[in-house]
């Protein structure tokens, strides 16, 4: 049993309501159970109850045993004041008093639940496919589905969008600096995400900005920073690398800030990934004359912004994937797959983040239409829909599926899954409920 299983039957008042009576011995009527509250405090807002005479307005607090009040410290606790009933499963002999001393009502709702549902719940939860409801799922109507893809998706911006927040805040409010840190982040296509943003840190954009007309420049100073010139063996190419930097360098100050070489990843990586070639084209990219920024933020169509990320490194990394190994058959363009990467993972929170900074939807919005305008991404997590015939056609799907997988189906959040939650009501209503 799950506190999750009670906000449930209470939030759709799955029990038998007849002859209520709180464990105090007063007549209860429902009036409205109120609604569940995402945040911190009580569970429920805004209910409305009549107890013996007496319409009571306020909050509703649930939890598995009458003890866990006192467990949770909820009677130290002045946001605990306004509750006028705690719903519990088991009860146990203890007085609920709020801070102020005065009892609060306890309506307990063991007896009262039809144990079928109860049954139902736990067969859900003890799924062993892939999702809980995986054999279930095809039940579902797609609007339903739909709505929690919709939600999920939401969710997934604003949480990805907070991050922006954040990442804007330590950059001095400063939306250049906060796209050039996010970027280089995104560049490091997870596997080498941190020594990115390490990186950007190192080397203020500022400091880039003076030499994008030089992409020799601009490439001595991150190949330097990062801690991935050669030491022995130069080529001539690596040759001009080291003199620009041992220059550039004292004049910056940032012999200090060079990462070790070993921050940075390889194992496994196919050579297109490589982080010495993924810095090639982040350096190429940086040499983009106007603001990048506002390049990303204002352009509408996805294929326009695919273009601008899709670019091309210097000659040198059109035939090498690292130092001193020259390749017949180098990709060096950034591809289609890694562009759509980026504009998913990059572009689109920081739109959103915008969007909230500036308190111009209009922002958020453009964020779900490019969503909508690129292919869905192919991984683990959306073969696992795909399995079930879930369609997942665009990114917009794709990055809902990941995020419905990874934060309500890994943790069994049911209850608090508009599919799940339809299971349920569908099966209350086969029991008579």
């Amino acid at each position: 049993m799950a506190e999750d299983f009670l906000y449930f039957i209470w939030q759709f008042q799955y029990f038998r309501n007849t002859d209520l009576r709180t464990e105090e011995g007063e007549t209860l009527r429902v009036i409205h159970p109120g609604y569940r509250n995402p945040d911190s405090g009580p569970d429920f807002t805004q209910a409305r109850l009549l107890v013996g005479n007496v319409e009571w307005v306020g909050t509703v607090e649930a939890h598995i045993r009458a003890g866990d009040w006192l467990l949770h410290r909820h009677h130290q606790d002045r946001a605990y004041d306004n509750v006028i009933l705690h719903i519990v499963w088991e009860q146990e002999a203890v007085v609920l008093k709020r801070s102020d001393g005065s009892t609060i009502p306890t309506l307990c709702l063991s007896q009262r639940v039809d144990r079928s549902l109860l049954y139902r719940y736990q067969i859900l939860l003890a799924e062993s496919g892939t999702i809980p409801c995986a054999g279930r799922i095809a039940e579902v109507e797609p609007l339903r589905r739909t709505a929690m893809f919709d939600k999920v998706l939401l969710q997934r911006l604003e949480r990805k969008a907070a991050g922006v927040t954040s990442l804007f805040r330590n950059a001095g409010q400063d939306w250049e600096e906060t796209t050039y840190q996010l970027m280089a982040s995104a560049f490091g296509f997870q596997v080498n995400a941190e020594p990115f943003e390490q990186l950007s840190r190192q080397v203020p954009l500022k400091i880039l900005h003076k030499h994008r007309d030089n992409l020799l420049q601009l490439e001595a100073l991150l190949f330097g920073t990062a801690g991935l010139l050669p030491g022995t063996q130069p080529d001539d190419y690596q040759a001009a690398l080291q003199r620009e930097y041992n220059f550039l360098s004292v004049k910056y100050q940032l012999a200090a800030r060079q990462l070790p070489a070993h921050s940075w990843k390889w194992a496994r990586l196919r050579p297109a990934n490589f982080p010495t070639l993924r810095l090639a084209q982040f350096a190429k990219l940086l040499t983009y004359k106007n603001s990048l920024f506002s390049l990303l933020i204002e352009t509408d169509e996805s294929a326009a912004l695919l273009r601008h990320l899709q670019v091309n490194p210097s000659a040198y990394w059109q035939t090498h994937y690292r130092f001193g190994k020259p390749s017949d058959t180098v990709l060096a363009t950034l591809g289609q797959t890694s562009a759509e990467n980026l504009l998913i993972n990059a572009v689109l929170p920081l739109l959103v983040a915008y969007s909230q900074h500036k308190d111009q939807p209009e922002y958020r919005e453009r964020a779900v239409a490019l969503l909508e305008q690129l292919p869905a991404e192919n991984n683990r997590i959306t073969r696992i829909w795909q399995d079930l015939r879930v369609p997942i056609q665009t990114a917009f799907d794709s990055q809902a599926s990941i995020e419905l997988y990874k934060n309500y189906c890994q943790a069994k959040s049911c209850l608090s899954c508009q599919i799940g939650v339809n299971l349920l009501k569908g099966f209350s209503k086969t029991i008579g409920i």
